[in-house]
């Protein structure tokens, strides 16, 4: 028996290492796989490992963290929609297997009552502990796992109601309803307590802390925070950490560093390391021990899994569902392991089960946990196939869509990290076909401007790795940094510029800047300008502000888009301002790209009314205005005055500019040597111009004194 810690820890990562390796050619889950190996290297196995208590803590924590996943992983867009099946198949699969649980123990297996019920309790709760299978396969978003998951919330809840009345009526001799009555407000102020301070703690961490560790770090401490109050209270831990991932799913895009590196940890150590600790309880010696214990064994696991299976059938038939879906169900919700382990020792310790049920509730385990794992990983196949099939008829009823090409001109590694993290959250996901591009362009050769392009490269390359993207790093010696943008978007044919606002050195530099204006007119690709002052990730809302005849640019679908891409990442809802007729198109636009978001609108007559916006955007809002360049379709007289209103009215918000594409691939003949002309940005503004400047400024001051008498005021 190997008994040094580094001789164990070896043991336990040679099997992470080799167990998916060997079962993979046979189409085994590794799920099952870690498990059998558990048994193989167990006490009760070869008795190469004892389950000592770093099995005890790591097993724990792998199981917080398991239940963490499947709470952070699920898009609230999709709960909040399943949320009534979730409720309904939740009250299905405690309620039937509790029925049929109690019936079998009182006339199969001859137990008393309080015995019956303690024992349906553990048949009616269920583990995720194929989740990590579904989450392989890219289904964490399907209706029938999100269903499974919130019907979860429910039947873990009530089994261990159940549970505690069956406890109190065995310590007190008869039902306490005022313990009862405190695990319910318990949990009423548990829930309430950790969904109002989680959130406001995590938006205040995140925007003082940027390091990915200390966020990381911070994370794990909130998870396991909320599981051990959940403790306390007398409820299990796993539902503290499951909560947990809920209310931080919010701030946890799935498309960004910090979310790798919790699924990273995760998959690789603490879910493994749990799945193995599982094995090694597993007593394959007690089938030698005559035929009641099979017959025992026999009997929970027939009826574990029956009463599943029924809860599945009968939310098939309630919402009509497919075959495929209602395997889907019952699959993924047939393992049990925490619930159950933690019922049996306190009804074995209580004398309420014997050594038979104890030992009959470990080879349960193993039965439910190999039928749910290949189960679910064939049910997740056929669901995967499907719904590939479905997205190829879509789009095969779709004009065909053209590549994205991103670049990001980068200039220093500060500003590097949150505009790469910004431009990667609006794109689609599909980075076979986008390409992305980090620039940095020097006209120096000095050593001091090479190490600084070095570090911003290497800075996007980082963000972009931690995100599991291939990013393209482009370090170029040109005339000026927009000569340099110019060349290469023309060179890699580059059709979205996301770049970042510039600082303003002095009294009488432009809110653009030079640099941002000769681009903008020396280029009629989609470019966006960003300026955030807190992370992105602890955005609250998108107000984006559109203008009447948007609909009709040729970048129009790119940038709604864009957007959409970006808010499904957040989780936030998108405030879209704009006319009916715009509306329509947005909509349209959403609704065909398959976004389901949270999207609302509000609509607007002119494009001044953006005046109304001045005092309604929050500092954790992003406020986008989509603009438009001169002798475009979309573009009025008012958007001269933009960046003068932007820069006195938003000076201190959240702001993302984005210019659409425009006439096409090509700008008209001399537009670029008209921008590159050396009095593009010292032309004085014409007198209109102020006097329109002035004329808003003071209007949206009148409208901020008495806005409830104002017909267009916009509620947001």
């Amino acid at each position: 028996m190997v008994t040094s810690a580094v001789g164990i820890f070896l043991v336990v990562l040679a099997l992470i290492l080799l167990v998916p390796m060997l079962l993979s050619r046979i189409r085994i889950p590794h799920v099952i796989g870690l498990i059998i190996a558990g048994v193989a290297v167990g006490p009760y196995g070869f008795n190469v490992l004892s389950r000592d208590m770093s099995f005890e803590v790591f097993g724990q924590v792998g199981l917080f963290y398991l239940m963490f996943l499947a709470g952070v992983e699920i898009d609230m867009y999709h709960l909040k929609k399943n949320i009534r099946r979730g409720f309904i198949f939740g009250l299905f699969t405690f309620a039937i297997p509790m029925i049929v649980g109690s019936a079998a123990g009182m006339t199969l297996l001859g137990m008393s009552t309080v015995g019956a019920l303690m024992l349906a309790s553990m048949l009616a709760a269920h583990t995720l502990l194929a989740y990590p299978i579904v989450s392989r396969f890219g289904l964490t978003k399907n209706p029938a796992v999100i269903i499974v998951i919130a019907g979860t919330i429910f039947t873990v809840l009530g089994s261990l109601m159940v549970l505690a009345a069956t406890v109190g009526v065995v310590r007190e001799g008869g039902l306490s309803w005022t313990m009862l009555g405190r695990l319910a407000g318990g949990l009423a102020i548990y829930c309430v307590v950790i969904s109002y301070l989680y959130p406001r703690i995590t938006r205040w961490f995140f925007r003082h802390y940027n390091d990915g560790i200390l966020q990381f770090i911070y994370v794990l401490v909130m998870v396991f925070l909320a599981a051990q109050a959940a403790v306390l209270i007398n409820i299990e831990g796993v539902f503290g950490a499951f909560f947990a991932g809920l209310v931080l799913n919010r701030y946890i895009p799935a498309r960004s560093p910090l979310m790798s590196r919790i699924e990273f940890v995760g998959n690789a150590i603490f879910i493994p390391y749990f799945l193995i600790g599982v094995g090694m309880l597993i007593n394959v010696g007690v089938l030698l021990k005559g035929w009641h214990t099979l017959y025992v064994a026999g009997v929970m696991s027939a009826v574990a899994m029956l009463g599943k299976w029924l809860a599945a059938f009968v939310t098939q038939k309630t919402f009509r569902m497919r075959s495929v879906d209602r395997s889907m169900l019952y699959q993924l919700s047939n393992a049990h392991t925490a619930v159950a382990l933690a019922v049996v020792m306190i009804g074995y310790n209580l004398s309420v089960f014997d050594e038979s049920v104890l030992n009959g509730t470990v080879l349960m385990i193993l039965i439910t946990c190999t039928v749910s794992s290949i189960g679910t990983a064939r049910a997740a196949s056929r669901l995967k196939v499907m719904s590939l099939r479905h997205d190829d008829l879509v789009e095969g009823q779709k004009v065909q869509q053209t590549t994205d090409r991103t670049l990001i001109p980068v200039v220093n590694p500060v500003s590097a990290r949150e505009l790469v993290s910004l431009a990667l959250l609006m794109t689609d996901g599909n980075h076979t076909h986008n390409k992305i591009y980090a620039l940095h362009v020097r006209n120096d050769n000095t050593s001091t401007s090479r190490a600084v392009g070095k570090s911003s490269l290497d800075m996007a390359e980082h963000v972009a790795s931690s995100m599991e993207v291939k990013l393209k790093s482009i370090d170029r010696f040109d005339l000026n940094f927009v000569t340099g943008v110019l060349n290469t978007i023309e060179e890699r044919e580059i059709n979205n510029v996301v770049i970042g606002l510039h600082r303003r050195l002095n009294v009488i530099d432009s809110f653009f800047g030079e640099k941002l204006t000769q681009l903008l007119k020396a280029t009629y690709r989609q470019v966006v300008i960003s300026r955030c002052f807190i992370p992105v990730n602890t955005m609250g809302r998108i107000v984006v502000m559109v203008p009447d005849k948007a609909q009709f640019e040729t970048g129009f679908v790119r940038w709604v888009k864009s957007l959409g891409n970006l808010t499904r990442q957040l989780g936030c809802r998108v405030i879209f301002c704009c006319t009916a007729e715009t509306r329509r198109y947005i909509s349209s636009v959403l609704r065909s790209g398959g976004y389901e978001i949270r999207s609302e609108y509000r609509q607007i007559d002119e494009w001044d009314d953006i005046i109304l916006l001045a005092n309604k955007i929050k500092d954790d809002d992003l406020f986008v205005v989509v603009t438009a360049r001169r002798a475009s379709v979309s573009f009025t007289s008012d958007m001269d005055t933009l960046p003068d209103f932007l820069r006195h009215n938003f000076s201190h918000s959240n702001l993302m500019v984005i210019y659409p594409e425009q006439f096409g691939a090509e700008a008209p003949i001399g537009v670029v040597a008209d921008a590159m002309s050396p009095d593009v940005e010292t032309a004085p503004m014409p007198i209109w111009a102020k006097v329109k400047t002035a004329y808003l400024r003071w209007r949206a001051n009148r409208r901020t004194s008495n806005h409830s008498t104002d017909d267009r005021d916009l509620t947001l």
